[in-house]
């Protein structure tokens, strides 16, 4: 169940931790904290959406239950990524082990393969291990950068990269109604991702040419030439100007960001409302069709609980806590 706008609003008039979360409870079914730290809060509230995932796969036609697989990977990819910097920083097996969210593997059918991940001790035998996984590529690639450079970023672009490209191959599986729904959010999620890629890039002063290999070919209002354009940017000021302006000429959104212009606080939180406005905007028109209704209540509950947890709840936790140490200080 999401939160609607009106409990969302008083929710967020409260100003201690405990009570914060336990006015969330309801609709997050089993959370059950300790320490009340960031962490935790974060690890529990994607355990339970998780959980409830699961349960939308065991009632999901056949299709819908390996596209739900496929978009379950983002959360094994979290756990691959948690492991990796275990490894890199000398943790325990017991250590890395804590970092992982069993659930999700369990899910996939992937428990095994975690658990030898997890004991493995060097990049090198991780390298070996992902010979003849999906994750090959991208590890190799990853690591021999990090060996050149000590920076993981790469290593965890390539990774994220391969998720969207995942989503997008596995279309094929899909019945035409279904396709067209999921194909509209695998586009615009992958465009969010390439953004905020890009962003980064710029913003970190990423050689071009490296970051340009990070970005996904799957596009909704942008192009491999206009990203291209963006990417080429100096500044931050100069791509967001840019981004705005670009994305003012879709008719769909001009509107909404006309009123609302893309600023850089929050620019990712900010596009992902502009994106899933749009998406629920152009399909709510088809849900009288039975099979369209049934891909659109997945699809809401998929989107709009992960987005309440990142953009609503999350950020929420963040700003009580900070207010609660500074006082303390």
């Amino acid at each position: 169940m999401v939160i609607d706008e009106i409990t969302l609003k008083k929710v967020k008039e409260i100003r201690d931790i405990k009570q914060f979360i336990e006015s969330i409870g309801r609709y997050y079914p089993g959370l059950n904290l300790k320490s009340y730290t960031i962490e935790e809060i974060e690890r529990e509230l994607f355990h339970i959406y998780i959980k409830l995932i699961g349960r939308i796969i065991n009632v999901s036609p056949r299709n819908i239950r390996i596209f739900l697989s496929n978009y379950l990977l983002k959360f094994e990819i979290l756990n691959i990524k948690r492991i990796l910097l275990g490894t890199v920083l000398g943790m325990s097996i017991t250590e890395k082990n804590s970092l992982v969210n069993k659930l999700v593997e369990d899910l996939l059918g992937n428990t095994a393969f975690i658990k030898d991940l997890i004991e493995i001790s060097s990049l090198d035998e991780i390298q070996l291990f992902m010979r003849p996984t999906k994750y090959n590529e991208a590890i190799r690639e990853g690591i021999l950068y990090f060996k050149n450079t000590n920076e993981i970023f790469v290593l965890e672009a390539f990774l994220d990269r391969l998720y969207y490209e995942n989503l997008q191959k596995e279309m094929v599986f899909l019945s035409k109604k279904e396709k067209d729904m999921i194909s509209v959010y695998v586009k615009y999620i992958s465009e969010i991702y390439n953004l905020n890629m890009i962003y980064r890039g710029i913003r970190n002063n990423i050689d071009r040419k490296l970051l340009s290999q990070f970005l996904v070919s799957n596009y909704l209002f942008f192009d491999e030439e206009i990203l291209t354009d963006l990417m080429n940017k100096s500044s931050i000021e100069s791509f967001i100007t840019d981004l705005n302006q670009y994305l003012s000429t879709k008719k769909e959104i001009r509107l909404r960001l006309l009123q609302n212009p893309l600023k850089r606080k929050h620019l990712v939180w900010e596009l992902e409302k502009l994106y899933i406005n749009y998406f629920f905007k152009i399909f709510k028109v088809k849900i009288d069709d039975i099979e369209y209704q049934t891909i659109y209540r997945i699809m809401e509950v998929l989107i709009k609980k992960e987005n309440e947890i990142k953009i609503d709840i999350l950020p929420q936790v963040v700003k009580i806590l900070h207010e609660k140490y500074r006082v303390l200080k």
